[in-house]
C-alpha cells in the first residue's frame, strides 16, 4: 500500500486522490507567496531593460535601483511580518524622522558622540513602537486608526522639539564627527565596484537590507516565533487557546517595526550628514505596498518576507527605470498604482488556482 509522510515524519496510508495528484515544480513555485512578486519583478526589470536603454542594464544602474529599494527594503520586511500578523503600522515614516532629528539633536545640542546618539535614538523609536503595541493590544481598537494617529502625534511632536531647540526643522551635523566615529562607519560607508566605464557605488543600505530581508525570512519560516506570528494573524482566539500569547507577538513586532524605522533613520543621517523632520514621509505607504505586491494578505495569517523584498525591488527599478528612460517623473505613481492593483489580481488568482499544491 502507498504511504505518505505526515508532518511528524511518520507515514500513513495515501488515499487515491493523493496517489493520482502529481504537481510540476512550476506549480510548486506558484504556490508560494512571493511568486507573483517575482512575476511582477521580471516583467517591470524587461520594460524598463528595454525603455531605459542600456543604462539601466549596467551595473551603475543596477545598483542605483537597489539602493532605491533598500530605503523601502529595510522596514519592509518588518511591515511584511506585522501584517501577517493582521496589524498595521502607519506610523513608520514620522518614527523615521523622529529618530534621525533625535540623532542629530543630541549630537549637535547635547555634545553627545554619535555612537551614543545612535544607541539613545533607537532605544527611544523602540519604545514608541511598544507604546503602538500596548494601545492596540489593550484597547482592541484597529491598529490602523491608532497608528493613524500616532504617525500624527510623532511628526507634531518632532517638530515642535526641533523648532524649540533649534529653531529650525533641518539639523546638520559635522561629517568629520562621523568619520571619525567607530559606529558610524556601519551606517555611512559605500565602495565603488566594477572597471573603466563599467562601475557603480555600492552603498551600505543593500548590505542591511539583504541582511534584515534574511533574518525576517528566517524569522518567519524556521522559528517558533514566526509560526505564532502566521496563527495571531490567522486566527487569534485559536493562536490563544493553543498557548501562542498573542498580545507578546504583537507587541514584539510593533518595536520590531520601529526598530527597523530607527535603522533607517540611523542610515540616512549618517550618509546625508543631516536630519530633517520630514525624511521617512509616506515611506508606510511604499512599505505596505511592497507587502502587498509580495503576496502579503490585508487579512493577515498568510505572507511572505522574500516576497516583501521583491516587491521592495520592483519599486526601485520603477522608480530607477522611469529616470533613465528620461519619462516625467510624476508617471512613478500611476506606475506603482498599476502595479499594486494588478500585484492583487495576480496573488490572488495564484493563491486560488495553486493553494495547497506545496
Amino acid at each position: 500500500m502507498a504511504t505518505t509522510s505526515t508532518a511528524g515524519g511518520d507515514t500513513a496510508p495515501a488515499t487515491g486522490s493523493e496517489r493520482l495528484r502529481r504537481t510540476s515544480l512550476l506549480q510548486r513555485i506558484l504556490a508560494r507567496p512571493a511568486s507573483g512578486a517575482l512575476i511582477i519583478a521580471v516583467f517591470v526589470w524587461i520594460v524598463f531593460g528595454l525603455l531605459g536603454g542600456a543604462t539601466f542594464l549596467t551595473l551603475r544602474g543596477t545598483l542605483s535601483y537597489l539602493d532605491v529599494a533598500a530605503q523601502v527594503g529595510i522596514v519592509a520586511t518588518a511591515v511584511a511580518l506585522l501584517m501577517i500578523a493582521g496589524e498595521f503600522d502607519l506610523s513608520i515614516g514620522s518614527l523615521v524622522g523622529f529618530a534621525g532629528i533625535v540623532i542629530g539633536i543630541l549630537v549637535t545640542e547635547a555634545g553627545l558622540p554619535i555612537w551614543a546618539a545612535i544607541l539613545v535614538s533607537m532605544i527611544l523609536t523602540t519604545l514608541l513602537g511598544v507604546v503602538n503595541g500596548i494601545i492596540v493590544v489593550r484597547t482592541g481598537l484597529p491598529s490602523f486608526i491608532v497608528t493613524l494617529a500616532t504617525l500624527f502625534l510623532i511628526r507634531g511632536l518632532t517638530q515642535v522639539m526641533t523648532a524649540f531647540i533649534t529653531r529650525i526643522t533641518f539639523i546638520s551635523i559635522d561629517p568629520a564627527l562621523i568619520s571619525a566615529d567607530p559606529i558610524a562607519g556601519f551606517f555611512n560607508w559605500s565602495l565603488v565596484v566594477g572597471s573603466g566605464g563599467e562601475r557603480g557605488e555600492l552603498k551600505v543600505s543593500i548590505f542591511w537590507w539583504f541582511l534584515i530581508a534574511a533574518l525576517g525570512a528566517w524569522l518567519l519560516g524556521r522559528t517558533r516565533f514566526g509560526n505564532w506570528i502566521s496563527g495571531v494573524g490567522g486566527s487569534p482566539q485559536a493562536a490563544r487557546n493553543l498557548g501562542v500569547p498573542v498580545a507578546r507577538v504583537k507587541i514584539s513586532l510593533f518595536a520590531l517595526t520601529a526598530f527597523s524605522a530607527s535603522i533607517l533613520a540611523t542610515i540616512q543621517t549618517m550618509t546625508f550628514f543631516s536630519a530633517d523632520v520630514l525624511r521617512g514621509r509616506f515611506i508606510e505607504l511604499d512599505a505596505i505596498t511592497t507587502a502587498v505586491i509580495g503576496g502579503t494578505l490585508l487579512t493577515g495569517g498568510y505572507g511572505s518576507v522574500v516576497g516583501a523584498a521583491i516587491g521592495a525591488l520592483a519599486l526601485g527599478m520603477a522608480r530607477i527605470g522611469i529616470v533613465f528612460a528620461n519619462i516625467n517623473a510624476d508617471w512613478y505613481y500611476v506606475a506603482i498604482g498599476t502595479l499594486l492593483l494588478v500585484a492583487v489580481v495576480l496573488n490572488n488568482w495564484i493563491r486560488r488556482r495553486f493553494a495547497g499544491l506545496r
